[in-house]
């Protein structure tokens, strides 16, 4: 899976690449490596579940609705053959724990 968060104050993107294993690797706004590591196995289970639960292909491909946030986060979730974009105020609340569930899409 690959989720990529864009905007806030600062205007960044970051990418957060999972693979399967649990394996993660995170990547800054020019595609460059910026930081490795593993899920451990309870949170990797709680994104496996927070994956299943957000029904990728009944999600429309932008969700809209929410209220405009000045600097809010805007989402590119792309998982199972299927991409969905959101900013942070229109996500489902199972999207909402696929993000709880990642390691932080920047260091420190």
């Amino acid at each position: 899976m690959r989720i990529t968060r864009s905007g806030g104050y600062a205007g960044r993107t970051h990418t957060l690449v999972v693979r399967g294993d649990g394996a993660w690797t995170r990547l800054d706004g020019r595609a460059q490596e910026a930081g490795t590591g593993r899920l451990a196995p309870g949170p990797l289970a709680a994104l496996s579940a927070a994956l299943r639960e957000a029904g990728f292909p009944r999600l429309p491909r932008v969700l809209t609705g929410g209220e405009t946030v000045f600097d809010g986060f805007t989402y590119a979730f792309v998982y199972g053959g299927f991409e969905v974009a959101a900013d942070q105020t229109s996500l489902t609340p199972s999207l909402a724990e696929v993000l709880e569930a990642l390691p932080p899409f920047t260091a420190g």
